[in-house]
């Protein structure tokens, strides 16, 4: 089990020194390159790959969710299951999103209007069609943020905090989600920003968010870490959607925590301490799915349980002739999907 530890200074900001971590290889030929960062723990916390910067300064974006929900938790929020899930989601705006998130400000004693999160449609395509197809308009409540925010109203209600300047950075709320991200990833902040939502965003490296999510996995049962865990793997897609790769995937890897967030963010933990996270630099989902699976085979998980992560193929003619290929270094068992147009998954790629 990973122990608290005083909290270390801060990572540097600078450029980060991406590497390329996955190649776009149709018909034999390398088409294009991802450059990203990812790092693979062991169960005792230790680096056992680390490709890129994973020291450098970075924004976790929506794969900080899950320590924010802690540092909820901490705070006094009675949440647990799917609502707690919730709290921790980029949900795809599916109406058990919206009646969850209503389900949070009922509780909170406040409604829609309380909410602090920018307007829009929502995030699963399908979902957003018929949604403009009905001729509804953008709302909080769709926002894909719309549970964690009414989550933060509930964690002020409950503490007397005042709810019309939850966001602001100073707020007692925002404070303690603070102390909570450099307590779970070790790590001073290197920079507050806002997020897209509105929301307090914090810098800090791939490493340290690798770490937190083996904090929040390997925490003893019942405290606020381990709730949160066990409320996103049990209702995984409420803490995304039906059609979401991260749901899939912790519905196929048992006891896995996973977590995406936008700009080519993953992290993904297991309940011994195993951790991944990875950042594409170009904010490629196509890379990102792939790269994520390679990693968690490099972290030991059997590749046959994620296979149907290896990315979709590059098609032609309608048919299958290439693939998005994780670099070799993430080894040693490569990610295949069947019918790739012939490339060997290997193909024009080196460490």
């Amino acid at each position: 089990m990973y122990e608290s530890s005083a909290v270390a200074g801060a990572p540097v900001v600078r450029e980060p020194r991406h590497v390329p971590v996955a190649r776009l290889v149709r018909g034999g030929v390398v088409e294009g390159i991802h450059y990203g960062s990812v790092v693979v723990l062991g169960a005792d916390g230790a680096v056992e790959l680390g490709l890129g910067d994973i020291e450098a300064a970075f924004y976790p974006r929506s794969a900080l969710k899950p320590i924010q929900a802690v540092a909820m938790l901490r705070a006094g929020l009675p949440l647990d299951g799917e609502l707690l899930s919730l709290t921790a989601a980029s949900h795809s705006g599916e109406e058990r999103h919206l009646a969850g998130t209503r389900r949070i400000l009922g509780l909170a004693g406040v409604t829609e209007d309380d909410l602090r999160n920018v307007p829009d449609l929502p995030y699963d395509p399908v979902v957003r069609d018929a949604w403009v197809r009905e001729g509804r308009r953008p709302s909080r409540l769709a926002q894909n943020c719309s549970g964690k925010h009414a989550a933060m109203l509930h964690t002020c209600g409950l503490n007397g905090w005042s709810l019309e300047d939850y966001l602001d950075p100073a707020h007692p709320l925002q404070r303690a989600i603070a102390e909570t991200v450099e307590d779970l990833t070790g790590q001073a902040t290197a920079r507050v920003t806002v997020d897209g939502c509105g929301a307090p965003l914090f810098a800090v490296s791939l490493h340290g968010l690798a770490r937190a999510a083996a904090r929040i996995t390997t925490a003893p049962a019942g405290t606020p870490e381990a709730r949160v865990a066990d409320a996103m793997r049990e209702h995984a897609e409420m803490a995304s959607g039906a059609r979401r790769d991260v749901a899939a995937l912790m519905r196929a890897v048992p006891g896995l925590l996973a977590k995406d967030g936008f700009e080519g963010v993953q992290v993904a933990a297991l309940p011994d301490g195993r951790a991944v996270a990875v950042k594409i630099a170009d904010g490629a989902n196509r890379a990102r799915v792939p790269v994520a699976a390679a990693a968690l085979a490099r972290a030991g998980i059997d590749p046959a349980a994620l296979a149907e992560f290896a990315g979709e193929p590059l098609l032609g003619g309608g048919r299958p002739v290439g693939s998005v290929q994780p670099v070799r270094a993430l080894g040693p068992d490569p990610v295949t999907r069947p019918g790739s147009g012939g490339d060997h998954p290997r193909a024009g790629t080196h460490a």
